[in-house]
C-alpha cells in the first residue's frame, strides 16, 4: 500500500481516515442471537459474553429497533430500517426453503458521538474522507448483501456471488474493472506464508495482483488509490481476501463501506459452508462405520448389502440394515430409515440398532419386536421417528415372517426370474407410540431371493410410489447370479448411483452347506 493510501485494520477505532463503522448480527426464527460481531455489540450496547441464544436486550432495542419491528420483518419479509441518534439499523429476513429462518441486521454508525463512542465523520467525495451519513441508495445496497451473498452452503457459489455483487455499479455510478476472491487453502495457524487459490474472478483479471498482500492475509485491510484489498474474517480467522480494482480513481467512502459489508457477509457464509462440510463428512463417516458390520447370519443364510449415500449436496441420512442371529438356525433381518439427515439422524440410527438388538434377544416374533421398539423410542422425545422392516428367516421350515413400521414392502425374486412385491401389513413408524403392528408369513425356498431396501432405491421426485415400485417389479435379473452380482445389477438398472436420497439394500438367500 502506498504512503498516501487509506489503511485500516479490520477492527480499527473509527475516526478520520478510517471506514465508517458497520456492525452485523444474525438472529434465528425466535429472534435470538446466532451471531453478532464486535462492532454490533459496541454500537448497540449488547454485552458480547454469552451472546448466542440470547434475546435482544432492552437497551439494544432502542438502537436496533423495537421487538415489533423485528417480528414484522420476519413475518412479511419486507426489510425495515430503524433510525436512532447516531445510528441506523436495517433488518432483512433470511429465507431457507421458502420460510423465514431468521433475520440479518446491519447497524451503521451515522455520526460521531461524544465520549469515545464509535461513529464516522468527514465529507463525501473521492478524497479519502468519509460521510457522516449513508444515503438511501447505499443503505439499500448494504441491505442487499444479506439477500444476495451466501444464498447456499456452497463455498464456490458464495465467492461467485461476492464478486458478482461488487462488480455491479452502485449509487455512485462506478463499477469496478475487476473483482476477485482468493481463499486460503491451508491452516493459517501453521507457520509460513499461507497458500491461496483464486476462487472467483470477474472483469479484467490482468489488473489484479496474483495474490493478496501479505498484510491482508494477516487480517489488515487497505485501499491504495484504485486498488482495494479486504480480508475475509470470521470468528477471528482469516479465510481469504477480496480484491477490487477501479479505473476511475480512488474509492469513495460509500464504496469502501459496501465492500466491507459484502466481505463480512461472505466470510460468515464461507465459514458456515465449511462447518456444513465438516458436519456432512462426520455424519458420513459415522454412518459408514456403523454399517461396516451388519451382523453375521447363520451359515444357512447368505446376505449381500449395499449402502449408497446421495449426492454431495445433501447431508447423509439415517438408513441402516442389520442381521441378528436367533435360536434354532433363524436370522432376523432388519432394514430401517430414520427420518431426517445429518449427524443427528446417524446417531439416532445407532440408538435404534442397539434397542433392536436388545428386543431381538428376547426371541419375539417381528411384530412384537416392533411394538417394544415403538414404546421404548416413544419415551425419548428427542429421538426421531423411523421406518423399519423386519424379516425373520427360518431356513429349516422354509418360511419368512415379515412386519413393517411405515416401511416399503420387500420383493422376492423367484427361480424363474419373476420379481414380486410382498404384501406386508404396514403399521405406523417407530417412535410414535401408536403401535398396531401385525405380521405376514410366506414360503421362501433355496432358489428364492428376498430383497429389502430403503425408499431411495425406487422413489423419484414427482412420481407416485406405486409407479416406482412397479418399475422394480418389472426387472428380470438373472436369478442364478451370485448374490452380490444380483444386487449390483439391480442398483445399476435403477440408476441408484444418482438417487435423490440415500440407498440401502439387503438381499438374502437360503443356502444350506453341503
Amino acid at each position: 500500500m502506498s504512503e498516501g493510501g487509506v489503511r485500516v485494520s479490520a477492527d480499527a477505532p473509527v475516526g478520520v481516515g478510517t471506514l465508517p463503522v458497520t456492525g452485523l448480527a444474525i438472529l434465528d426464527a425466535e429472534l435470538a442471537y446466532l451471531f453478532a460481531d464486535e462492532v454490533w455489540c459496541r454500537i448497540s450496547g449488547e454485552p458480547a459474553k454469552g451472546l448466542p441464544g440470547r434475546a435482544v436486550g432492552p437497551r439494544a432495542h432502542s438502537v436496533v429497533g423495537p421487538a415489533g419491528l423485528l417480528a414484522a420483518v420476519l413475518a412479511d419479509g419486507h426489510p425495515r430500517t430503524h433510525e436512532a441518534a447516531g445510528s441506523r439499523c436495517t433488518w432483512q429476513r433470511l429465507t431457507i426453503g421458502g420460510y423465514g429462518a431468521g433475520l440479518a441486521g446491519l447497524l451503521v454508525a451515522t455520526t460521531r458521538p461524544t465520549g469515545g463512542e464509535p461513529g464516522a465523520t468527514g465529507t463525501s467525495g473521492r478524497s479519502g474522507t468519509f460521510p457522516s451519513t449513508v444515503d438511501e441508495g447505499h443503505h439499500s445496497r448494504i441491505a442487499e448483501t444479506a439477500d444476495r451473498i451466501g444464498t447456499t452452503l456452497d463455498e464456490r457459489t458464495t465467492c461467485e456471488e461476492l464478486v458478482g455483487f461488487l462488480a455491479v455499479a452502485g449509487p455512485d455510478g462506478h463499477a469496478p474493472a475487476a473483482v476477485a476472491v482468493d481463499l486460503i487453502t491451508d491452516d493459517p495457524r501453521e507457520p509460513g506464508a499461507p497458500r491461496v487459490r483464486r476462487a472467483a474472478v470477474t472483469g479484467d483479471g490482468e489488473l489484479l495482483p496474483a495474490r493478496p498482500p501479505a498484510e491482508v492475509l494477516r487480517g489488515e485491510a487497505g485501499a491504495d488509490g484504485p486498488r482495494l484489498a479486504l480480508p475475509l474474517i470470521h470468528r477471528g480467522q482469516v479465510l481469504g481476501a477480496v480484491l477490487v480494482v477501479h479505473t476511475q480513481g480512488a474509492f469513495t467512502a460509500h464504496e469502501l463501506l459496501l465492500a466491507r459489508s459484502a466481505a463480512r457477509r461472505a466470510a460468515v457464509a464461507i465459514d458456515h459452508s465449511r462447518l456444513f462440510g465438516r458436519s456432512q463428512r462426520t455424519a458420513g463417516e459415522l454412518q459408514r462405520a456403523l454399517l461396516t458390520d451388519p451382523g453375521q447370519p447363520h451359515p444357512n443364510l447368505r446376505v449381500a448389502t449395499r449402502y449408497l449415500p446421495s449426492g454431495a449436496g445433501t447431508l447423509v441420512g439415517g438408513d441402516w440394515f442389520e442381521a441378528v442371529r436367533l435360536h434354532f438356525g433363524r436370522t432376523l433381518l432388519v432394514m430401517g430409515d430414520v427420518m431426517g439427515h445429518g449427524v443427528e439422524a446417524a446417531v439416532d440410527m445407532n440408538s435404534y440398532r442397539r434397542a433392536l438388538r436388545d428386543a431381538a434377544a428376547a426371541d419375539l416374533p417381528p411384530h412384537r419386536i416392533l411394538r417394544r421398539l415403538d414404546q421404548e423410542i416413544a419415551g425419548h422425545a428427542a429421538r426421531r421417528p423411523a421406518a423399519c422392516l423386519l424379516a425373520q428367516m427360518d431356513p429349516v421350515r422354509g418360511l419368512v415372517s415379515l412386519s413393517s413400521a411405515g416401511h416399503l414392502p420387500p420383493v422376492t425374486l423367484s427361480a424363474s426370474g419373476t420379481v414380486e412385491l410382498v404384501d406386508v401389513p404396514v403399521g405406523p413408524p417407530l417412535g410414535t407410540g401408536v403401535g398396531g403392528y401385525d405380521r405376514a408369513q410366506r414360503p421362501l425356498g433355496p432358489d428364492d431371493t428376498l430383497l429389502m431396501f430403503t425408499d431411495g432405491l425406487v422413489e423419484r421426485r414427482g412420481e407416485d410410489i406405486d409407479v416406482s415400485l412397479a418399475r422394480l417389479a418389472r426387472l428380470r435379473p438373472d436369478p442364478r447370479a451370485p448374490l452380490d452380482t444380483l444386487v449390483d445389477e439391480i442398483l445399476a438398472r435403477l440408476d441408484a448411483a444418482h438417487a435423490e436420497d440415500d440407498v440401502a439394500v439387503l438381499a438374502a438367500r437360503i443356502s444350506f452347506p453341503v
